[in-house]
Order: C-alpha cells, then sequence, then structure tokens
C-alpha cells in the first residue's frame, strides 16, 4: 500500500502536480535505505535535493555601493563644449566674406590655386597612366579572340 502510494506520489511529482507535503512524503521515503528496486533511478536524484537544502550562502554581501565615476558625463561636457567653441568661432569670422578690394591681389590668389589644382591633378593623372597598358593588353587579347574563332571555324569544333 505504501508503495502503491508512492508511485502515485512520483507520477504527480513527474507531472509538477505534488504539494509541499507530498513532495516531503517522498524526499523521507528516498532518505531510507529501504528503496524499492524498481525506484532506485529516482534515490540520486532525492539524495542531491536533501543535501542541496543544506547548503548555506557564506560570503558577505556588501551592502554599500560602490561609487562609480559616469564617464558618460565627460564625453556629453566634452561635445558641448566642441560645439560652443564651433558656433562662436564661425561668428566672429562671418563678417569677413573673402573678397579682394584689389583686383591684380585676387587674380594672383586665384592663379596660385589654380596652379595648385592643377599639379595635383598632373600628379594624379600620372599615376593611373597605366590603365593606357591595360588597355592595350585587353586590345592584344582581342587578337587572340579573333584567331580562336578562325581555328574553330577551321576545324569546325562549334
Amino acid at each position: 500500500m505504501v508503495l502503491n502510494n508512492i508511485e502515485k506520489l512520483l507520477e504527480k511529482y513527474d507531472n509538477g502536480e505534488t504539494s509541499l507535503k507530498e513532495e516531503q512524503v517522498l524526499k523521507n521515503y528516498f532518505k531510507n535505505d529501504t528503496v524499492a528496486p524498481h525506484l532506485e533511478m529516482y534515490k540520486p536524484m532525492f539524495d542531491y535535493f536533501l543535501v542541496n537544502q543544506q547548503e548555506q550562502f557564506t560570503k558577505d554581501v556588501p551592502l554599500k555601493t560602490k561609487r562609480t565615476f559616469n564617464y558618460k558625463w565627460i564625453s556629453v561636457a566634452a561635445v558641448a563644449v566642441l560645439m560652443l567653441g564651433f558656433y562662436f568661432g564661425t561668428s566672429i569670422g562671418a563678417n569677413e566674406l573673402g573678397t579682394y578690394e584689389d583686383p591684380q591681389l585676387a587674380f594672383n590668389d586665384f592663379s596660385k590655386s589654380m596652379e595648385m589644382i592643377s599639379s595635383h591633378f598632373n600628379k594624379g593623372t600620372s599615376t593611373v597612366s597605366y590603365l593606357n597598358e591595360v588597355n592595350k593588353g585587353t586590345s592584344a587579347l582581342g587578337y587572340l579572340n579573333e584567331i580562336e574563332n578562325t581555328t574553330s571555324i577551321i576545324f569546325k569544333t562549334k
């Protein structure tokens, strides 16, 4: 009768339908050395629960939290300072439009800037000049393609 009751409790336990009192009955049954042979597989599980119930946490839990310095606010302040610097830096120099009173001085500055642009442009085009060699190579491949077409016509491979 007791064994039949334990089997019913185990079935309820497996389905998650037991109460705390019923689980305590199961723990007490598996704590004993006399367990039915077909229920031996449950004994290590309930032994683990008994041992686990005896464990205690022994470390101290600090109640005061450490004050950490929040670096996010430093970055926000730095961005604000930079934005103010850009705003006031551009508003002070906003009256100067870059115009010249003397046309000769304006022409000299314009020609200097065009010379600089021209030198940089020439430097850039000299580094791209190798593309002309690539075009020569692709035209040579075109000749090879024509040769392949004629040989396929001669030997009738197509």
